[in-house]
C-alpha cells in the first residue's frame, strides 16, 4: 500500500495529492477493518493521547489492569504486547499503521485479551489509524505546542487531536468514558467534543497531598496513601490518568495502591543507569520544551546539572531551537549539544542554532553522541546528575536520504561508565 502512495504522490499534481490523501487513508483503514473482522468489537479498547505522558499513562493503564486480573495487550511508541509476549518498537513511529493496527486487535482478541491499550498521535488521527476501532475510553494528558510545521499551526495540531475524541464520542461500545486533565487549557475541548460520553477530570488536586522527591512521589489517591518510585510532577499526573482510568471501571483503590507502588518506570522515561557511579545518571525521551523544563526540574536537587541534548527532527519544528537552549542554559551548570536526529538537514546547523543562544552556561558541541555522553559522564562528580535527552529508547539515529544508525542512549551510557570504572 505505501508502494502505491509512493506512485501515486510521484505522478499526481501535489494539489490534488494532497487533497485525495484523507479519502485514500480513510479507505485503507475501511478496508484493514474489513479484512480483519472488526476485532475492536470484541474487546475493550483505551486510546491514551496528549503532547507528554502518553507512554508513561498508556504503560500505567497497562500495569493497573494487569494487577486487577485482566489480559493486556498494549501498542505505543515503546513496544508491542499480547499478553505475555513482549517487543520492542522499531518503527520510529507510535502506531506504524491502519493494517497494523486492526491486526494487532484481531491477534489481542486471538489472545483471549480483555483491553487493548493504544497509544494515538495528532498525525496517526490524520492519517486515519484510529479509524474503524471502537473505543471504550480515552484518556488526553495534556496539550502543548509540537509538529507546528507538519500541522500547520497549534490550531490545526489541536483539531488533529480533537479527531480522536470524537472517534471515541461516535463509538458503538455500550458505555464510553472520557479521562482528561482539568489543569489543562485544552480538556474543555475535549469535553465537548464527547457529549456522548462519562467525563471523568483528574487534577494534581487528587493526589493533595503529595510530597515529591528524587527518590520518588508520595501522595493521596481516593483517601488511600502511596508511594510512586517516579520522580517528577510530570508522572504525578500520569499515575492520577491511570488511576482515574482504573477506578472508572471499577479497579478498587488496593489493586491501584498496589499497582502503583510495584511500578518502577519504563526504559528510556526518566531512565536513572545506576553502575555503582556517585552521581545520577537519567535518560530521558524529552524532545519538547515543557518535557524538558520538568525533567530538569525534578533533578533541580543536584549539586550540578550536566546536560546533554540536541534538537530531534531535523528540517521540522526549528521554533524548538531557542527555546529549549534557553531552558538548557536556565536549569544546567554546564551543557553539551549534540547530534540527534538530523534528518536531511545538517547536524551542525541545528545545534549552532541552539548554541547562539546560550550566553550564560559554558556550552560544548560535540557531534559524536558516544563523546559527548562520554565526557559528560567523565565532568561529573559526587552528587550531580548527567541528564541526556531527546532519545530516550529511540533505536536509531535517523540522517539523510533515509539512513539510520542503530542506537541506544541507555546502552551507551552503561557502556561508558564502565570504562570510566576500569
Amino acid at each position: 500500500m505505501e508502494t502505491v502512495l509512493r506512485i501515486l504522490k510521484k505522478y499526481i499534481p501535489k494539489r490534488l495529492f494532497l487533497a485525495l490523501q484523507p479519502t485514500y487513508h480513510y479507505l485503507l483503514a475501511a478496508a484493514a477493518a474489513c479484512i480483519y473482522l472488526f476485532p475492536s468489537h470484541h474487546i475493550k479498547v483505551l486510546f491514551v493521547t496528549g503532547t507528554k505522558g502518553k507512554t508513561s499513562t498508556a504503560e500505567l493503564a497497562v500495569a493497573l489492569l494487569e494487577a486487577a486480573g485482566y489480559r493486556v495487550a498494549l501498542a505505543g511508541t515503546l513496544r508491542f504486547k499480547i499478553a505475555q509476549d513482549s517487543r520492542s518498537n522499531m518503527y520510529k513511529m507510535t502506531i506504524p499503521g491502519r493494517f497494523f493496527v486492526q491486526r494487532f486487535l484481531r491477534r489481542a482478541v486471538q489472545a483471549r485479551c480483555d483491553w487493548a491499550v493504544l497509544e494515538m498521535t495528532s498525525e496517526g488521527a490524520i492519517l486515519h489509524r484510529h479509524a474503524f476501532v471502537e473505543a471504550d475510553a480515552l484518556i488526553f494528558t495534556n496539550l502543548a505546542k509540537e509538529h507546528i510545521e507538519s500541522h500547520g499551526s497549534y490550531e490545526n495540531y489541536v483539531a488533529a487531536k480533537l479527531l480522536i475524541a470524537k472517534a471515541l464520542n461516535t463509538s458503538s461500545k455500550k458505555t464510553l468514558y472520557m479521562i482528561a486533565n482539568a489543569d489543562d487549557k485544552e480538556t474543555k475541548k475535549f469535553f465537548a467534543a464527547t457529549p456522548n460520553t462519562k467525563h471523568i477530570p483528574f487534577s494534581f488536586k487528587d493526589g493533595q497531598p503529595y510530597t515529591i522527591k528524587n527518590e520518588g512521589i508520595d501522595f493521596t489517591f481516593d483517601s488511600i496513601p502511596m508511594h510512586s518510585p517516579l520522580s517528577g510532577m510530570f508522572n504525578l499526573y500520569n499515575i492520577l490518568a491511570a488511576a482515574a482510568f482504573a477506578k472508572a471501571f471499577g479497579i478498587s483503590p488496593n489493586v491501584i495502591k498496589s499497582a502503583v507502588e510495584s511500578f518502577s518506570g519504563i526504559r528510556g522515561r526518566v531512565e536513572k543507569i545506576n553502575m555503582g557511579q556517585d552521581f545520577t545518571a537519567v535518560v530521558d525521551y524529552a524532545h519538547t520544551p515543557d518535557s524538558l523544563m520538568n525533567l530538569y526540574q525534578a533533578f533541580a536537587h543536584a549539586k550540578k546539572s550536566i546536560c546533554v541534548l540536541g534538537n530531534t527532527g531535523g528540517g521540522r519544528d526549528t521554533w524548538k531551537r531557542k527555546d529549549m537552549a534557553l531552558i538548557a542554559e536556565q536549569y544546567c551548570s554546564s551543557i553539551i549539544l549534540t547530534n540527534e536526529d538530523p534528518y536531511d538537514e545538517d547536524p551542525l546547523v541545528i545545534v549552532s542554532d541552539m548554541a547562539k543562544h546560550i550566553q550564560k552556561k559554558p556550552v560544548k558541541i560535540l557531534m559524536d553522541r558516544r563523546e559527548a555522553v562520554r565526557e559528560a559522564l567523565k565532568e561529573a562528580t559526587t552528587g550531580d546528575a548527567v541528564l541526556i535527552t531527546g532519545k530516550g529508547t529511540d533505536p536509531y539515529i535517523m540522517g539523510p536520504h533515509g539512513t539510520k544508525i542503530p542506537w541506544d542512549d541507555a546502552t551507551v551510557v552503561r557502556e561508558e561508565l564502565s570504562k570510566l570504572q576500569k
